[in-house]
């Protein structure tokens, strides 16, 4: 009996450690893609500031980047994946679809931009509009920094 329970209990606790390790690589893997889409950015937000010279090549690949990402990301957020040292809010598992839904509207949103924007005029008249989505998200479901 006692070789049973030991065995149960040595089960019980790599399933146990499997399913931590299992949320911290969900963790880490859309930490991964939220980076990606600050460091493709930075860049586009100096093109629409004025501060940086304008490069269509740059600015697709950025919408690239979004359109993939956000596909990505939503399974990313399973129910129980919260909590620990992110940024994510408990308002993105009460309000699974709204936040779904901003991630599905994020990557159609850059994928039209894609086609629309064909020089600089054309990227400051749209470019606004895809990283909106981005506030509305921020504002909503993560916390402040």
């Amino acid at each position: 009996m006692r070789l049973r329970l030991a065995v149960f209990a040595a089960f019980a606790s790599a399933l146990a450690a499997t399913a931590v390790m299992a949320q911290s690589d969900i963790i880490t893997q859309r930490e991964a893609l939220m980076k990606e889409f600050g460091r493709v950015t930075r860049p586009v937000g100096g093109m629409l500031r004025g501060g940086t010279p304008f490069d269509l090549a740059a600015v697709q690949s950025a919408l690239d980047i979004y359109a993939k990402n956000a596909k990505a990301l939503v399974p990313l957020f399973p129910e129980g994946s919260g909590g620990g040292e992110t940024e994510a809010l408990p308002s993105i598992w009460q309000k699974k679809a709204e936040f779904d839904g901003l991630l599905d509207k994020f990557a159609a949103d850059a994928t039209a931009a894609r086609a629309a924007i064909t020089d600089e005029a054309s990227f400051k008249a749209v470019f606004p509009g895809v990283i909106r989505t981005c506030g509305t998200c921020h504002d909503s479901f993560r916390k402040k920094s």
